[in-house]
């Protein structure tokens, strides 16, 4: 007999059971479950609604079940559809009828509401954690390779020399947007909604003030309606973890471009490659691979849940139940995603002396020849010009620009003088790029020490957030 089956006169069909139940899934659940059960239980008791005796019998059948769920000796049933039916059903067992009160002024809608919200506010804190570790991890090298010279790209074509530490530091700013993110979502996630009931509040005398203390919650939702039918909050969640999956695919591609041998600037540690079955020489990019692979997954989720809600009716409606495999899936892989970035950056070994070299080929400080005759007085897009003729010149005879004679530099342009050889040295190059946000290394190292600040600012935050 269903816990709810009172009113029917015939069983579930048992393909509408299979169908429709989500336990197969929702079983991760059970803590979030089973602490929220708690809370309410103990609300109730403190409240009058039902005896103090009845909540503490309540309350310490839970806990057993918590053990036995722990230990893996429960084996959950499809016929009691989801985790927190399954949860009374065996609370009944366990305790007797009075169990049965535990559902008082409550519904499974502000129920699985509720579990949600700490479920998404404790995976909240584990990716700020993981991004801090990726931010540390990227800060570090960065902090090894602040004289480290590269050529920087646009259209995949070399245009400027970098420093390496300025590089990789653009991945710190996105990783710390990606972190004020879900610092700021994190508000948003630390709602209480239990105490809406179906979609309209319950008629017994709860308090859900005490509720919010004891689970930690910081806001309590004003509509019951919204609380039962609000998924925003995984929205955000999901949006959120879809750009951080672009930006570690991003980064992810870089690192495959640059372990090959037609960069060769860096080489991955052996712990996070694999081989060819067939070829034995090869050493295969494979985790930045299937990180750039899943993050398809990831927007997919998003946008399957935001397809889902777009022409939903208030309040709640079974298909809200397609809310939670997608978090789920989210979360795996995108922790999975950042408990490997981090040692990857950290273990990468860095070719110095080819990536100097690509940086001094290529023309990548022909901008700076440009700005040398800016200097001298000239227009610039008169300079423009001039080093347009020069570097076609150069192509053609296979030099650089540091090669060219100074009486040809003269030809073309008489303001062209000697000190334009050290002007056009690439450590000069990113030095000489001092405004703000600049490649010079002495902004370089003002930034490092501001990322510092950052992250133990970020650290400070996870330590004083009690739930």
């Amino acid at each position: 007999m269903k816990l709810w089956g009172g009113r029917f006169t015939k069983p579930t069909n048992r393909l509408v059971e299979e169908y429709t139940a989500s336990i197969d899934f929702d079983q991760k659940l059970f803590e979030e479950d089973i602490r929220g059960s708690l809370a309410h239980v103990k609300m109730l008791g403190d409240c009058g609604i039902i005896e103090p005796d009845e909540a503490k019998v309540i309350t310490e059948g839970l806990k057993k079940i918590r053990k036995r769920i722990q230990s893996g000796e429960v084996e959950f049933s499809v016929t009691h559809e989801d985790i927190h039916m399954n949860i009374e059903k065996l609370l009944i067992e366990e305790v007797g009828p009075v169990g049965g009160k535990l559902h008082t002024g409550r519904s499974r809608n502000d129920q699985v509401a509720l579990d949600m919200h700490l479920y998404v506010r404790a995976r909240t804190l584990d990716l700020v954690q993981g991004l801090l570790g990726l931010r540390e991890s990227l800060t570090s090298k960065a902090e090894q390779h602040v004289d480290t010279i590269l050529p920087g790209y646009t259209h995949l074509q070399r245009a400027q020399p970098v420093r390496l530490a300025h590089h990789l530091l653009a991945y710190v700013d996105m990783f710390g947007r990606d972190i004020e993110r879900l610092v700021d979502s994190y508000k948003r996630v630390n709602m209480l909604p239990l105490g809406a009931g179906a979609l309209a509040g319950t008629t017994f005398p709860i308090q859900r003030e005490q509720v919010a203390e004891e689970l930690g919650f910081k806001r309590l939702y004003d509509n019951s309606m919204d609380a039962v039918s609000d998924r925003d909050y995984l929205v955000e969640f999901l949006s959120i973890s879809s750009l951080i999956m672009v930006h570690l695919s991003r980064l992810s591609e870089e690192l495959i471009l640059w372990s090959s041998e037609e960069f060769g600037y860096i080489e991955l540690d052996d712990a996070f490659c694999t081989g060819s079955s067939m070829m034995p020489q090869k050493k295969n990019p494979d985790v930045p691979e299937l990180i750039r692979g899943k993050t398809g997954r990831v927007m997919g989720s998003w946008i399957a849940l935001l397809t889902t809600l777009k022409a939903l009716p208030l309040a709640y409606n079974k298909d809200m139940q397609e809310d939670k495999e997608g978090i789920f899936d989210t979360v795996e892989t995108l922790t999975g995603a950042l408990a490997l970035m981090a040692p990857m950056v950290e273990g990468m070994k860095v070719n110095e002396k080819k990536m100097r070299e690509n940086a001094e080929e290529g023309f990548s400080n022909a901008t700076d020849l440009a700005d040398y005759l800016v200097n001298k007085g000239l227009p610039f897009r008169q300079a423009h010009e001039v080093v347009g003729r020069i570097v076609l010149d150069c192509v053609q005879k296979g030099i650089t620009l540091l090669d060219v004679d100074l009486g040809a530099y003269q030809t073309v342009c008489p303001l062209i003088e000697e000190d334009v050889y050290e002007k056009l040295q690439v450590s000069n190059v990113t030095d000489a790029r001092k405004s703000g946000s600049g490649t010079a290394r002495e902004r370089v190292l003002e930034v490092l020490r501001k990322k510092r600040k950052e992250i133990d600012e970020t650290l400070d935050w996870l330590n004083t957030v009690i739930y």
